[in-house]
């Protein structure tokens, strides 16, 4: 009933460019048909990081059959870069009719959905959990539905989670066979597909910004122009918001007299203000950046981005303090500022006096690999 209610909406968000691809295949299995592979390691993942933090585990199944389910667009592009078969999670009520037997279905982090534990399960695959986490901002409704939860983990055979906190968390659920292994992002290896020569003068990067966080990062800058000539580049998150941070952008640089430029159009990196209106370009931009004002944290609603990439390339992190959701990354990257958006100048002019942010962890994907190929 609620499906029928909502295809208005549905509809509707499907003309949006965010959804224009993934609302047809999981809503109305569009271009989406059933895997043709059976018996395969079927992941399933959110979103881009998660899909990108497949990589190592990938890397060590090529003898494997591998299909992958994705839920967002830019999740379901980086999927495509493997040598798998690649598709959208279809809404709940198609499982059933959807999912055909597959050997294993490996779920990241919190992507817990009651039919597809179940209906996979059914049809003969062990189930694991992995990457696993419970947010501090999310415990407090899971152990609401306790009930419910427990029913759901009943049908994981391994979870393999990031933290103490979170193995805690999951056995107040009631699920068993836990291991800490911590954040499996650990293990991805973070390159740079283009080199580009660094600017003359301070370079700072704007990372994964969300809406509302821009504004906050042009007014630190404007700010601090004035006793530095540092250039500022901007990568927002969403390619479907690039059009309306650039018009802010544009404001703020005829405001205040600085110059402003577009990547598609010119990779300026002279100009003060530089809007990164291109994916997959955001470990470039880092690498030949000296500050990184991580987006995603100065709002309450997302979470936090992950830092592991700013790190590597040894930029000094600046972030907000709302990353419950890259709490166990943030725990392995030092000299990190978390500050409110109305405090991104002073962090910026602090950084002078504070070292390069820098990652000091490992983790060890042995057990994991092993559980998958059927040794443990």
């Amino acid at each position: 009933m609620l499906y029928f209610i909502a295809l208005p909406l549905l509809v509707y968000l499907a003309l949006k460019r965010k959804y224009r691809e993934s609302i047809p295949a999981r809503f109305f299995l569009f271009k989406n048909p059933s895997f043709s592979r059976t018996n395969a390691i079927w992941f399933h993942v959110c979103s881009l990081g998660e899909a990108r933090a497949l990589k190592p585990l990938l890397k060590e199944l090529s003898e494997k059959e591998i299909v992958i389910t994705t839920i967002t667009q830019t999740g379901q592009s980086e999927a495509k870069k493997y040598d798998a078969e690649v598709r959208y999670l279809p809404y709940e009520m198609f499982l059933p009719f959807w999912v055909k037997r597959q050997e294993m279905l490996v779920v990241l982090e919190a992507e817990f959905w009651y039919l597809l534990f179940a209906v996979a399960t059914k049809r003969g695959a062990k189930l694991i959990l992995l990457n696993a986490r419970i947010s501090d901002k999310s415990v407090k409704k899971y152990l609401q539905f306790a009930w419910f939860y427990k029913k759901l983990l009943s049908f994981v055979d391994t979870l393999y989670v990031q933290s103490e906190v979170d193995k805690n968390r999951f056995i107040a659920l009631g699920a068993r066979n836990i291991e800490v292994i911590g954040n499996i992002k650990l293990a991805g290896e973070i390159k740079k597909t283009k080199e580009y020569e660094k600017p003359v003068g301070e370079v700072i990067v704007a990372g994964s910004t969300h809406e509302g966080e821009e504004e906050s990062i042009l007014k630190a800058y404007v700010e601090y122009r004035k006793s530095s000539d540092a250039k500022l580049i901007i990568v927002p998150r969403h390619p479907e918001r690039f059009s309306s941070v650039y018009e802010l952008c544009k404001r703020y640089a005829e405001k205040s007299g600085f110059s402003l430029s577009r990547f598609s159009e010119s990779k300026d990196f002279t100009a003060d203000i530089l809007l990164v209106d291109m994916m997959g370009e955001l470990n470039n931009i880092y690498a030949i950046s000296d500050i990184a004002i991580l987006g995603g944290a100065f709002k309450e609603d997302v979470g936090g981005h992950n830092p592991l990439e700013p790190a590597f390339f040894g930029c000094k992190i600046i972030t907000g303090k709302h990353f419950f959701h890259q709490k166990e990354l943030f725990k392995y990257v030092h000299h990190v500022q978390y500050v409110e958006p109305s405090e991104i100048h002073k962090a910026l002019r602090e950084a002078k006096e504070l070292p390069p942010s820098m990652v000091e962890e490992k983790i060890d994907l042995t057990s994991v690999i092993n559980k998958i190929k059927g040794k443990a």
